[in-house]
Order: structure tokens, then C-alpha cells, then sequence
């Protein structure tokens, strides 16, 4: 049985919600943030070098990274589901939406994440003007200016079919759907972006992230 060692309020709700879509027998191990500092708890390098989540263990193998633990599950456990055909456009999409959605979509959500914590909290007073100066201009001249480019860009493309790979629900929706529940919580993505937002609405929608929810405990981002 595969047992998913899982962070509050992060990316492996989406691995829990790609088991529950598969069908598949999990056991989830809950982890909780540091209220103060929302950081993951100490001490999961025993899981994982670097001590992060979600990592999945399966027989012998322990794997990290979720875009490599959904490739990991499609390709043993899919039986062809969530993935389109080899050969098809839908595929080439498949494929370019997985890398995105890590290497593409959340780079500039995190630089905006972090420089909120840096405006915002504790900043000897001698400093906090310029500190918090430096914030608001590296979110406004670089991280809000850049996500509302990638966010028009995904808005678009959603005009091409319901799901971003295709007409069906891919692994690709799944990995996309935390960068943009990320933009809907702290960067601005409202129902000005109607594609967007119904799309959003689509994954609460369905029965499988709902169980997923159940089993991982409130997802508050």
C-alpha cells in the first residue's frame, strides 16, 4: 500500500487527490505546519535529505518532488488514465503543462509569497522602511506584474479546451491546480478570469478532491 507522508496546506493534497481520482488504497501520515512560521516540522530529513513533503513510500522506494510522484503513480497505477495517448497533441500539451506547473507557474507565486513575509513581519524599526520598501517594489515591479502575465496566459489557453490538456482531466490539471489555488488565495486571480475561476470551481467540484480533503484534514490556503 502506498503511504503518503502529507504537509497541511500544501502540494501533496494534490497526491492525495490524484489516489482518490485513481481509485487506489493509501494510507496518509499528517504533518502540520509551524503556525508561527508555517514551515514543515523538523526532523523529515529522515524521510527526505532535503525535509520536505510530500513524499510517497511504496514497497521499497521513497519518492519526493509531487510532479515526480504523479508521473511515478500514473505510469505504475494509471493504466492509462489521466495521461492522453502517446503520439496525440494532447500528449505534447500533457507534457508541457506538467513541467509548467512547477517550473513556470510557482516561481513567481513563491517571490511573492516571500516578500509578503518580509513586509509584514518582524523588522527591527531602525530598518523596516527600507525593508518594507524593498518588498513592495520587488512585488510590484516583478512578482505580481509577472503572475498577472502567466495568469492571462493560462486564462487563454483555457479557451482551447475544458481541461488544459484536452477535453478529459489529466495529471497535468491536477499538478496545475496549486499554483492557481495559490493565485486565488494571494495574487489577485478573481472571476475577472472566468476560465480561470471555473476551472478552480470544476476541481472542488469533483468527488475525488473531496475525499482527498477528508482523508488529508482542512485545506486552508
Amino acid at each position: 500500500m502506498i503511504i503518503v507522508h502529507h504537509l497541511n496546506d500544501s502540494r501533496s493534497q494534490r497526491i492525495l487527490w490524484l489516489l482518490e481520482e485513481l481509485g487506489l488504497e493509501y494510507r496518509v501520515e499528517k504533518y502540520l505546519r509551524d503556525p508561527a512560521t508555517l514551515r514543515a516540522p523538523a526532523g523529515l530529513h529522515t524521510l527526505h535529505p532535503l525535509g520536505k513533503l510530500p513524499v510517497i513510500v511504496d514497497g521499497d522506494l521513497a519518492l519526493a518532488e509531487s510532479g515526480a510522484i504523479v508521473d511515478y503513480i500514473l505510469e505504475r497505477y494509471g493504466q492509462g488514465r489521466l495521461v492522453p495517448p502517446a503520439g496525440t497533441p494532447e500528449r505534447l500539451r500533457y507534457l508541457y503543462w506538467v513541467h509548467y506547473a512547477e517550473g513556470s507557474a510557482m516561481t513567481p507565486l513563491l517571490v511573492k509569497l516571500i516578500f509578503d513575509r518580509i513586509e509584514t513581519g518582524p523588522v527591527p524599526f531602525f530598518v523596516r522602511p527600507v525593508v518594507r520598501g524593498l518588498a513592495r517594489s520587488v512585488k510590484g515591479r516583478f512578482a505580481q506584474p509577472e503572475i498577472d502575465r502567466h495568469l492571462d496566459f493560462l486564462e487563454s489557453e483555457l479557451g482551447r479546451s475544458t481541461w488544459f490538456a484536452g477535453e478529459e482531466l489529466t495529471g497535468a490539471d491536477i499538478l496545475l491546480s496549486f499554483p492557481l489555488q495559490i493565485a486565488a488565495a494571494y495574487a489577485g486571480l478573481d472571476a475577472g478570469r472566468p476560465r480561470l475561476t471555473a476551472f478552480l470551481q470544476r476541481v472542488a467540484a469533483r468527488p475525488a478532491w473531496q475525499r482527498g480533503v477528508e482523508r488529508g484534514g482542512a485545506y486552508r490556503l
